[in-house]
């Protein structure tokens, strides 16, 4: 939703030539671009909030939506402006003390919460939209939330990013790792509308400064720019904005630097019963999915702005469910979407239900079980807050991702379905999403973004959520045991080969950097980045010499 700290949308943006200066918010005493200080992000912005362990607000703030990790920092401070962020680091560092980031605090792993960091720079507070007159793009303040911004960009300037669907993701760590959402197949990644990128960094002699790097191809930062295209977050230093312009944009109109949203939506869902689903019928479900996007990859197909999850969530859950969605202005929408449900869900002699119950990481979904048109942002806003894992306050979870060249072999479905129809585990929250991927993602170059994986046709992600510390061992149990099942003759990871492509960075796996686990041989930085990896350590040995921003799986120094 919009509040009082966005700029610039609406009938405001009619004002847009006063309010905005070279960085792209209020007036500010602006450092000269990618040499400076940092910049003010308002006049008479609020001064930074230190919050310590005694304060009745610490415990809020020491944790994410994964309540497995739980930091215990010095402090945490709450920024306003890039300059608050070059005045935290640079205390931190001259004391010596362990820094991270924290955005909207979804991360799936321990890179923000962990025993080591003393300093948390929560950057929500930071979550201003706008539109920079002078650089043509929108500037977007790395602590908003995606629902923040579908919101200022579409109600501002009828514009939209193809980015996550989880409504209260921040910005700062999605964007960085990629950026995938269900516009994805139609418009690419986030990344491939990243301009350029404000980051706080420290010189090796100890000094804090904000860079702006550009896609330019003169900016002699242009290196931090690529860093950030699904290098991942944590890794370079503090990123306080973004700029995004679409790289086809012309002329001066702020409704044409973007990408536009369609009009209106359909949207589907529907349930499919465990309860008459054998190994047969089940092997030809999941095959149909993986069929049906090696078919349907290309960007220029029919299809190519359909997105569709199918959540196979573990046999307590009681039922399987396919949502999708598909720009309901395309020629024969409608006739197009009901041929895909139908594709894969026809030859299975199972009649679909309504989704009356969770599934996946979705509430009930009745109404939609006939296709319905809505507009885009009411779809947005529904889909992206029906999804109780993310309020819940208990949640724990593990997390591990694929990216798919081919469809599932019948080895990779016996393990699929042997996994989920184990009587062990009685967990309804556990599950195998597998989420549409390629069209226009797949146009881009591997190392022309930090992105390295542009010819997946889907993804697969394998995850639990339970609510009791009790519950952790079986549930790591098997999210590991069906995981490395699948990738077996990997070494129990998606090695990069013909039919996997490594994972993605945005779901974090905790498990990846343990041999006991990834018996694959292969790095998890090469799993991760594949080639683009030796560039990154390039980039971190330029902007973070002291290696002050690390975590767990951040990218090292190049070894000397």
């Amino acid at each position: 939703m919009l509040n009082r700290r966005t700029m610039l949308t609406g009938t405001a943006a009619a004002v847009a030539g006063a309010a905005v200066t070279q960085t792209g918010l209020a007036p500010t005493r602006a450092a000269a671009a990618g040499t400076g200080a940092g910049a003010e992000a308002g006049a008479g912005a609020p001064a930074a909030v230190t919050v310590l362990p005694d304060d009745p607000r610490y415990a809020d703030l020491v944790v994410g939506n994964n309540t497995r990790w739980v930091g215990r920092p010095e402090s945490v401070r709450i920024v306003h402006t890039t300059e608050q962020v070059v005045q935290t680091v640079q205390e931190a560092v001259r004391a010596g003390k362990r820094i991270s980031i924290r955005g909207g605090g979804h991360c799936y792993a321990d890179f923000v919460y962990n025993p080591d960091v003393r300093v948390v720079i929560d950057m929500t507070a930071m979550d201003q939209v706008g539109y920079d007159e002078q650089r043509k793009a929108f500037v977007v303040e790395a602590g908003a939330t995606l629902l923040h911004v579908y919101e200022s960009l579409y109600k501002g300037w009828g514009v939209a990013l193809p980015g996550g669907m989880c409504y209260s993701v921040g910005v700062g760590g999605h964007i960085s790792g990629g950026g995938y959402g269900m516009l994805s197949r139609r418009h690419g990644l986030t990344i491939d509308h990243l301009y350029a990128v404000e980051v706080v960094v420290v010189n090796a002699d100890g000094t804090a400064r904000a860079v702006v790097a550009t896609r330019e191809a003169g900016d002699p930062n242009r290196d931090l720019w690529w860093a950030h295209t699904g290098g991942g977050g944590g890794n370079y230093g503090v990123i306080t904005r973004y700029w995004f312009r679409s790289p086809e944009a012309t002329g001066s109109d702020p409704a044409k630097q973007l990408m536009h949203p369609p009009k209106d939506v359909y949207v589907s869902a529907i349930s499919l019963p465990w309860s008459k689903l054998d190994k047969a019928r089940f092997a030809t479900l999941v095959k149909n999915f993986g069929t049906w996007h090696e078919k349907n990859g290309s960007p220029d197909s029919p299809y190519a702005s359909l997105c569709s999850f199918l959540m196979i969530n573990h046999r307590a859950n009681n039922s399987i469910g396919l949502l999708t969605q598909m720009d309901a202005t395309v020629p024969d929408a409608e006739k197009l979407i009901n041929a895909y449900v139908a594709s894969i869900t026809s030859a299975l002699g199972v009649k679909a239900e309504p989704l009356t119950s969770a599934v996946g990481e979705q509430g009930p979904m009745p109404d939609f079980f006939t296709p319905q048109r809505v507009p885009w942002l009411a779809s947005v806003r529904f889909l992206g807050t029906n999804n109780p894992t993310l309020t819940n306050p208990t949640l724990r979870g593990i997390h591990k991702s694929a990216y798919l060249r081919k469809g599932f072999n019948d080895a990779q479905i016996a393990a699929l379905y042997k996994h989920l129809t184990r009587t062990d585990l009685q967990n309804p929250s556990s599950m195998v999403v597998l989420l549409s991927y390629g069209g226009k993602i797949n146009t881009v170059r591997p190392g022309d973004t930090a992105s390295a994986q542009r010819d997946s046709i889907f993804k697969g992600l394998f995850q639990s959520f339970w609510p009791d510390k009790n519950q952790d061992p079986q549930n790591l149990a098997w999210t590991r045991e069906v995981y490395a099942d699948v990738f077996a003759s990997t070494g129990g990871y998606p090695v990069p080969g013909p039919a996997a492509d490594g994972c993605y960075i945005n779901y974090p796996d905790s498990d990846i950097t343990d041999p006991q686990q990834n018996k694959s041989g292969v790095p998890w930085t090469t799993l991760y980045y594949k080639d683009n990896y030796p560039r990154l350590q390039r980039v971190k040995a330029a902007y973070d010499p002291g290696n002050v921003f690390r975590h767990s799986q951040s990218i090292a120094l190049p070894k000397q």
